[in-house]
């Protein structure tokens, strides 16, 4: 197994990302057969209810992460809520699931939104060069 600390955590909403404000997490690669992934993350407790809410719906969540250091690009699984503990205040979320897309197409999806938002030319490649270093979530309807 593999630990690496979570620096985002934001979840497919309404054909956007929601990004969740998280204390600390982490993010562990198994390893396994199955190439399964676990995320914690450590919230306010004010989010309870919301991640309850999404406990029980059946069906995976789109997630996306940021890994390791802000720089890094988004990682994307497919992911569902295991757990959900309250703790002085706070909630601990535990996720399991698989990784959807490598980290390299990140380049491939940003390109394709600011193409989709009518960047062209040099207007295009000073946006591409800037959210290369800002790494802005990118709305879900780009992915495929």
């Amino acid at each position: 197994m593999k630990t690496f600390k979570l620096i985002t955590l934001q979840l497919a909403e309404d054909g956007d990302f929601l990004e969740l404000p998280i204390k600390d997490g982490l993010i562990i690669n198994k390893e396994d057969e199955h190439h399964t992934w676990l995320a914690e993350a450590f919230l306010d407790g004010e989010h309870y209810d919301y991640f309850r809410d999404l406990q029980e719906n059946p069906e995976d969540l789109d997630v996306q992460v940021v890994i390791t250091h802000p720089a890094n690009d988004p990682a994307f699984f497919s992911m569902h809520i295991q757990c959900i503990k309250k703790m002085d205040g706070d909630i601990s979320v535990l996720l399991e699931g698989h990784l959807k897309k490598p980290r390299s197409e990140y380049a491939e999806l940003l390109l394709g939104d600011l193409m989709e938002r009518g960047y062209s030319g040099d207007e295009l490649l000073h946006e591409f060069k800037e959210k290369m270093i800002s790494k802005p979530k990118i709305p879900k309807k780009v992915k495929q």
